[in-house]
């Protein structure tokens, strides 16, 4: 009896072993998930700058190499919560207290509710304006500056003149603060003003109405009128998600939550934890598993309504791409032609925002898996981003965090070199793999022109913004994407929501 019994012991034995090392497991990862790693686009650039994919080797660059130019596609700083969403947190805020005030009168405990909660006032009460940039967005830029100058000595070594160091950013101020900040750090100690040495230096920008090299977004009716149409599905397609978090919140905390004040909690918390440091307030409302679920949800949005989920949501971006690939023409030509030093670019440094800095990764196609290169060449719809815990290349925080940014650096090889000119790809200042040149991130430049620019050039800008009046305008695919969004989120009951990405 005994020897028939123990193989049924050993096996319980097992079974309890296993769930012990499960929960340690979870727990000890639960004690690593950092909240400012998750915030999609709204994250700090320290925060994300330095994670990188291992698995990529980038290459050494080649010995008598060097850098004769250098493109620059950056987003604006951190920066405070618009007006709008500003006055969502006071909505928020209101609503807490009469929620709390509803369960004082029914005498229905709060010892569930956490402390903060109980006497919480936005941040931001009162404030008149927002969207400025902040000061930790003035320091990311300002040190990127720095970093960028201390990286390439021999770029930045000539007096400072418009036409050598042009700077070019959109009327937004927080673009254009952003740009300012960047000129102190990468001009700083050249000058004769003020303690720190600075010097005067211009930025220039196009009128809103007409910049479409970063601002083509703005100036694109034809993307304009897909993103009216569609944002509203894709709102609809997520009322299920937060119906079920609204309910997790709900009986967690034993708090009448509403769809909402859970949508604005979401908010808060990437506020709180890029703009204050406060990571245990309303971030500590949420498991590591449902903030990175809802960080999906953000980066979902930006894949669809910004990135690859569409094409014309980065072939509006061709005018970019073209700018700067006259830049690396120009400056190919100053090299074979031996212009004098001073007389010719060295550096096109822009400023702009998400919606430029997404696109433009997309261009280069950054961010694919696997043949999805071949497949954007061929204008064929891709996966959405797989979801967690499954790993996926697309997040937000990495594309295009505050301050995130793309560089193209233009290099003269000797003549023995198998090409003369090669293009290195940076993003956020780490080497990157381009797809399109054999997953390197050092490219010939013939190579990277036919393979990864020309594909693209064959887009016209005012073609594809242009308006069709005499076509009816077409009803969005509500009942499509519907179809497509339940089938993404119905692998478990922990799904998620976001709210809309502000960028």
């Amino acid at each position: 009896m005994l020897l028939a019994r123990l193989p049924d012991k050993m096996t319980s034995a097992a079974a309890v072993l296993l769930l012990l090392l499960t929960l340690v497991s979870n727990s000890r990862a639960d004690r690593d998930f950092d909240v400012r790693h998750h915030l999609s686009t709204v994250t700090r650039y320290s925060a994300v700058k330095d994670i990188v994919d291992n698995s990529f080797q980038p290459t050494d660059i080649p010995v008598g190499c060097t850098p004769i130019h250098l493109n620059l596609v950056a987003r604006h700083g951190t920066r405070s919560p618009t007006k709008k969403r500003m006055r969502e947190l006071e909505k928020l805020a209101s609503h807490i207290k009469e929620l709390l005030k509803d369960a004082k009168e029914k005498n229905l405990s709060l010892q569930r509710v956490p402390a903060w909660l109980l006497k919480w006032e936005s941040p931001w009460k009162g404030k008149l304006r927002g969207g400025e940039l902040d000061t930790k967005g003035e320091e990311e830029l300002y040190q990127l500056g720095i970093r960028v100058r201390e990286r390439f000595p021999d770029l930045f070594n000539e007096e400072y003149h418009p036409d050598v160091y042009p700077i070019k950013t959109t009327q937004v101020p927080r673009a254009s603060a952003s740009a300012v900040a960047f000129g102190m750090g990468l001009f700083s100690g050249n000058g004769s003003l003020g303690l720190a040495c600075h010097r005067a230096f211009a930025v220039t920008s196009e009128s809103r109405a007409s910049d479409i090299t970063l601002r083509f977004f703005d100036c694109c009716q034809t993307y304009k009128d897909f993103r009216k149409s569609h944002e509203p599905a894709v709102d609809k397609l997520k009322e299920p998600i937060i119906a079920e978090i609204t309910s997790a919140l709900a009986k967690r905390y034993e708090f009448n939550f509403t769809r909402q004040d859970i949508s604005s909690l979401w908010f808060l918390c990437k506020q709180e934890t890029t703009l204050l440091d406060i990571t245990d307030q309303a971030c500590g409302l949420f498991s590591p598993t449902e903030v990175a679920l809802l960080e999906w949800t953000d980066d979902l949005e930006v894949f669809m309504l910004k990135g690859y989920g569409k094409s014309l949501n980065y072939r509006m971006g061709v005018p970019l791409l073209k700018d700067v690939i006259q830049s690396m023409d120009q400056a190919i030509k100053a090299k074979e032609d031996n212009q004098a030093p001073g007389s010719y670019e060295k550096a096109r440094l822009r400023f702009a925002h998400a919606e430029t800095v997404v696109p433009f990764s997309c261009l280069l196609g950054l961010f694919l898996e696997g043949s999805d290169f071949q497949r954007i060449q061929k204008e064929e719809p891709l996966d959405f981003p797989p979801k967690p815990p499954k790993n996926r290349s697309w997040r937000g925080s990495i594309v295009a965090p505050f301050a995130g940014n793309n560089m193209l650096v233009l290099y003269s090889c000797p003549a023995n070199s198998s090409s003369k000119y090669f293009v290195r790809a940076l993003h956020n200042e780490h080497p990157i793999a381009m797809p399109g040149c054999g997953g390197t991130d050092f490219c010939p430049f013939e190579v990277f022109k036919d393979s990864i620019v020309s594909p693209h050039l064959k887009h016209d800008y005012n073609t594809l913004c242009q308006v069709n009046l005499d076509q009816p305008k077409q009803k969005p695919e509500t009942s499509k994407l519907l179809k497509l969004f339940h089938w993404l989120f119905s692998f478990g009951n922990d799904d998620l929501p976001s709210d809309r990405v502000e960028l």
